[in-house]
């Protein structure tokens, strides 16, 4: 039997080291099935919603560091797939999605389910192309391959269920693609300028970013030559954090007073593979240096002094030989302190666990730092889970954890450990779900279930939409529509088919998580926490005082003196962070 199109796409895909297909099969797309039917070495994992397969699909690549595929049939499974795709590709993952769509003679009809694919993925791919003849679906998928390899990001191969039943061509171009791996760093002058002006300063603070993740012993040797403090992002505390004796953890809306503290009592700031956004945090009276493998972030975020260009690994590499050991350790020394006194206040909040259905999330991350394996994956969903993650999970170097950190979408953690799972079967995947977030796309839960794919699923469930609650009462507004009637969580887990456990008491967390963890498949631990916990910024503004006190006395005017007693009590501990 002649090699037709859809045996050709999948080839293709193998090749470039493609190992499933997360999918929602259908029409336009059942040929391309068959083929990976047929072919065998992929497997085809049939999720229920086309976002949560895009989802998998970035978290994969973004674990492997390789090539992850999802795909879509048609107009609804294209718009289904772009949330997912929007997440993958501001997250750097390598995916190539495949949308599948209607026939090529009946393109621009508007045609039952037909979309312009061109038009619909613009903003989330680097490359996105629609193949109208055999021979072009050949070089397109080898072009999109390769473009989302070595640019990071997502590619989006349109193909007509028509095209996918042709005879295959063969094309005068490759179908390989192509791994390379570049030593990238700034001209020798660059550095020299650099290791001059690192001279001139002895206040000096390293924040890295998730573009440092390989340069972990680079920059540890870097602070210590400098007697500078590290911070962090979100995205780059597990490989920056662990095994660091000048860590001062994370600065930003869900980071800590240390690393805030040290950036804006420096001379000279050293931004290393960051696209840190939130700009409200950097200082605007040091001098600046920004290195990065992109060079069009430099200057983005901060007024940058010098802005140069390389990965970071190779930039320190080149670097650290141009530079003299400081003897000044003042601002380190006073920087590592006021880290210690803020975990000691973080601690205060593990210490009381709250009391029955009002169970502290503070606890409950703690205990599952405590329990979980050295090198557990952790998917962190947008919202408050996403504040417990950072705060409370410890970094050992082996330990990942995932999150739509740039992207900032609800519903993430759960098809994200869906992805961790898959990729990495030997290794333990806990997901941080809020229940609004759970809520969601709360039927692939069933895909964790067909798949026996042995995931922990944690719901925060403090009946809300917490960080929206927050958001409204820092601006002064009183929350509403943000309470959340929900379903028993551990029930709809058992419905499903995996084992599920409601915690209501914190006398009942540790022994409930522990016999979670232990259990051998699939499980959601459904736990009951408090809806007025909050998180603290590292700094606070005296409008967000004003404007929470505003909407405290908004509630109290609408008949709601309880529950602003009950968030006061919740949150006595903060005063000190206030004071």
């Amino acid at each position: 039997m002649a090699k037709i199109v859809a045996d050709q796409v999948v080839e293709m895909l193998v090749n470039a080291g493609v190992k499933r297909v997360y999918a929602v099969t259908g029409d336009s797309l059942n040929f391309i099935n068959d083929a990976v039917r047929r072919e065998g070495s992929i497997q085809w994992i049939h999720v229920r919603h086309e976002e949560a397969g895009a989802y998998a699909a970035g978290a994969e690549a973004q674990l492997t560091g390789g090539i992850a595929c999802c795909m879509g049939s048609s107009g609804p499974g294209h718009v289904h797939l772009i949330n997912g795709l929007y997440d993958a590709h501001r997250s750097g993952a390598s995916v190539i999605a495949i949308a599948s769509t209607v026939a090529s003679f009946d393109l621009g009809t508007e045609t039952f389910q037909e979309t312009n694919t061109i038009k619909l993925f613009d903003d989330c791919t680097y490359y996105n192309q629609m193949a109208t003849t055999p021979k072009q679906l050949a070089r397109m998928l080898q072009a999109g391959i390769q473009t989302a390899i070595h640019r990071k990001g997502v590619s989006v191969i349109g193909l007509p269920g028509d095209i996918a039943k042709m005879d295959a061509e063969e094309v005068e171009t490759s179908t390989k693609n192509y791994k390379s791996v570049a030593v990238i760093r700034p001209a020798d002058e660059d550095l020299q300028r650099l290791a001059s002006l690192i001279g001139k300063h002895n206040k000096i603070t390293i924040f890295c970013g998730i573009g440092a993740a390989d340069a972990h012993d680079e920059v540890v040797e870097l602070a210590q030559k400098l007697n500078a403090p590290v911070g962090y992002s979100f995205r780059g505390k597990m490989e920056i954090q662990y095994d660091n004796p000048n860590e001062i953890g994370m600065t930003g809306l869900l980071g800590l007073p240390a690393a805030f503290h040290s950036m804006h009592e420096s001379d000279l700031l050293i931004l290393l593979g960051t696209d840190f956004p939130y700009t409200q945090f950097m200082p605007t009276d040091c001098k600046i240096v920004q290195v990065d493998i992109k060079p069009e972030r430099i200057g983005r975020r901060a007024k940058v002094d010098v802005g140069l260009h390389g990965s970071i690994k190779d930039t320190l590499t080149a670097l650290l030989p141009l530079l003299s050991q400081k003897q000044d350790d003042s601002l380190l020394k006073a920087q590592l302190q006021v880290y210690a006194d803020v975990k000691e206040k973080l601690q205060t909040y593990v210490d009381d666990a709250g009391k029955k259905e009002l169970i502290h999330p503070e606890f409950v991350a703690s205990i599952l730092d405590e329990l979980a394996d050295d090198d557990a994956i952790f998917t962190v969903d947008t919202g408050m889970s996403c504040v417990w993650g950072a705060r409370y999970i410890k970094a050992t170097g082996k330990r990942k954890m995932l999150g739509s950190f740039n992207h900032g979408s609800m519903a993430n953690a759960m098809p994200h450990a869906i992805g961790a799972a898959l990729a990495c079967p030997d290794r333990q995947v806990i997901a941080f779900c809020g229940d609004g977030g759970l809520s969601m796309l709360l039927g692939d839960l069933a895909t964790i279930t067909q798949y026996n794919l042995p995931i922990k699923i944690v719901v925060f469930n403090n009946r809300s939409l917490g960080m929206v609650k927050l958001e409204m009462e820092v601006a002064g507004l009183p929350d509403w529509q943000t309470d959340m009637v929900n379903p028993d969580f551990a029930l709809v887990a058992q419905a499903m088919g995996m084992k599920g456990i409601t915690i209501k008491d914190p006398d009942d967390v540790k022994q409930g998580i522990r016999e979670a963890l232990q259990f051998k498949g699939p499980a959601l631990i459904n736990i009951m926490t408090d809806p007025n916990a909050l998180a603290m910024p590292p700094k606070i503004e005296f409008e967000q005082v004003k404007g929470m006190t505003l909407s405290m006395t908004k509630l109290i005017l609408n008949g709601r003196m309880e529950e602003v007693l009950d968030t006061v009590k919740s949150n006595y501990k903060h005063l000190k962070d206030v004071v």
